[in-house]
């Protein structure tokens, strides 16, 4: 079981920069790739962005060159560094977790909103 706890959402303007955070707990070695989704109301729900146990990473078209994930393995904790954000970007960021099984586990979702 993996248990993950995102942070960091909020309000800012457009132009603006938020950085997301994911802490996970349990059983992390069996994390094999760790993503940011997002959903935005009535659509439905996106890859934003991923990241390998090797630190190879994949981006959405949509935010490449403006958002950077990373991760600290010492403190188990998932980041999304988001920049020059758009109206566009307004959406719930969720945090996952795909174990080397193939199982999925997910946050309960942080509230993104870019508005003037």
């Amino acid at each position: 079981q993996v248990r993950l706890q995102e942070s960091g959402g909020g309000l800012v303007q457009p132009g603006g920069s938020l950085r997301l955070s994911c802490a996970a707990s349990g059983s992390i070695l069996s994390i094999n790739v760790m993503q940011w989704f997002r959903q935005a109301p009535g659509k439905q729900r996106e890859l934003v962005a991923r990241i390998t146990s090797g630190s190879s990473t994949g981006y959405a078209d949509s935010v490449k060159g403006r958002f950077t994930i990373s991760r600290d393995n010492a403190k188990n904790t998932l980041y999304l560094q988001m920049n020059t954000l758009k109206p566009e970007d307004t959406a719930v960021y969720y945090c996952n977790a795909r174990s080397l099984g193939g199982y999925d586990f997910w946050g309960q979702g942080t509230q993104v909103t870019v508005s003037s």
